[in-house]
């Protein structure tokens, strides 16, 4: 992925970034799980089991999307991988006839499973949490962490990992400088899909939930 050029002064301090896109490549391993966990909740909580497309997921997207027909917004079913299929390869947007849309899903998730045949779940993990837009010009979840809480991903609290995952479904909506109050709802709805899939215990969740959503 493209990275950031940063410029050091003599004695070793950060004095200058120049970028495209504002991001700082981390390895897997250096991701806390509770970071991980944060978008797994949010994206994709079968991540480790499924084989790159979640069929139980479409199912349940399908069955929900009918009995709401153009009553809400329709529910994806998009995995991690699938994610990472699309944003990362590039592979042309689901757009035109309802037919074209559905080719480009088989498509996507064709893709996907080869992805699954060919890299682990870990090294798919370390592309999507390393290229994924997280908003105000902030790729991957080291710049995210550094744009919004001014500090390393190593160091997030899971209440503010929490909010990270909940921007990849769209950074602007959760804009906590244009809309506090829906930014803090989704906040907590992903601390609530933590602590529901087991990432988090009852009482970490009750923590989470108490702090504040305090950002740069």
């Amino acid at each position: 992925p493209v990275v950031s050029s940063t410029i050091y002064s003599s004695d070793g301090r950060q004095i200058g970034l120049f970028a495209r896109q504002n991001r700082s490549y981390i390895p897997i391993e250096q991701v806390p799980d509770h970071v991980i966990a944060a978008f797994m909740a949010a994206e994709d909580k079968d991540f480790y089991s499924h084989s790159g497309v979640d069929l139980m997921g479409v199912a349940r997207a399908v069955v929900f999307n009918i009995s709401n027909l153009g009553e809400r917004r329709m529910q994806g079913a998009s995995t991690i991988t699938q994610q990472v299929a699309e944003n990362v390869l590039h592979l042309d947007a689901a757009k035109g006839s309802t037919l074209d849309k559905i080719l480009a899903k088989i498509r996507e998730g064709l893709v996907s499973i080869r992805i699954e045949e060919v890299l682990t779940k870990d090294q798919i993990m370390e592309v999507y949490v390393n290229q994924i837009f997280l908003g105000f010009r902030s790729y991957g979840v080291q710049a995210a962490a550094q744009t919004y809480f001014g500090r390393d991903v190593r160091d997030l609290t899971s209440a503010q990992a929490a909010y990270l995952g909940a921007l990849p479904k769209g950074p602007n909506n959760y804009n906590p400088l244009r809309n506090m109050d829906r930014a803090l709802a989704r906040r907590n709805w992903v601390i609530g899909q933590m602590a529901k899939n087991g990432f988090i215990t009852a009482q970490q969740a009750s923590a989470a939930l108490a702090e504040p959503l305090t950002v740069n």
